[in-house]
């Protein structure tokens, strides 16, 4: 059993740029929260091994979730999308770009300029979890719970494919900072027990306008 876990808040999240894998990026003070708040109620569950993207912001969640109490290994599989020439620019600037509506209504076809193409991510990340999901199954049983931590797209391929969604809808899965999404793979195939949980965080933000889409996920702005 995977949790899958977008990394906490960051102030590019709050200020609506598309940070990508710039340097520096850590979490915020909401962040920090939220990833403090998750390791309460992960506290009971246990967890055999944890696999991260290597941006600072997904090892700080790591950290402050899991401490020195579970294994963690580093995958560039699970890195944040290369957003080429739109990294670190303002989403509101990128959403006038004319291949904006490409990102959103076929991502399937979206190569970013002089960057990945989404496809790409989507696949090295998908079997990424397949190939730790097979490793550690054989190393502890099929009852093992271990954990995944990356980005909003990142993740959202991730549970397309587990939920046999073709990459060209993914847009309408949404992933908030600091949550859990539960998937299994099995035998005779993958399915979703748990998708996008925020804790408590899900039922004050239901008064709330959910944004449309966008690049990285849901910006965690609510969480304030």
């Amino acid at each position: 059993m995977l949790l899958l876990i977008r990394h906490g808040r960051t102030a590019a999240n709050v200020d609506g740029v598309l940070a990508g894998r710039l340097p520096g990026v850590t979490l915020d003070d909401v962040g920090r929260e939220t990833a403090s708040r998750l390791s309460q109620r992960l506290e009971n569950v246990t967890v055999a091994h944890v696999v991260s993207s290597p941006l600072e912001r997904t090892v700080e969640t790591a950290q402050l979730v899991f401490a020195d109490r579970v294994p963690v290994t580093l995958d560039n599989r699970l890195v944040e999308c290369d957003y080429g020439d739109w990294q670190g620019r303002l989403l509101s600037e990128l959403a006038l770009e004319d291949m904006w509506k490409v990102v959103q209504q076929r991502p399937d076809e979206m190569i970013f300029p002089n960057g990945e193409a989404m496809s790409d991510m989507a696949k090295r990340a998908a079997s990424a979890m397949r190939e730790w999901d097979a490793k550690l199954t054989e190393e502890h049983g099929s009852n093992v719970v271990w954990a995944a931590i990356s980005h909003g797209d990142v993740i959202k391929a991730i549970c397309a494919d587990a939920l046999g969604l073709p990459l060209a809808k993914f847009q309408k899965i949404l992933v908030d900072p600091a949550s859990v999404s539960v998937i299994h793979y099995g035998e005779h195939g993958s399915s979703v027990a748990k998708l996008n949980d925020t804790g408590d965080g899900w039922i004050a933000a239901l008064n709330k306008a959910i944004d449309e889409p966008t690049l990285g996920g849901q910006s965690g702005k609510e969480q304030e």
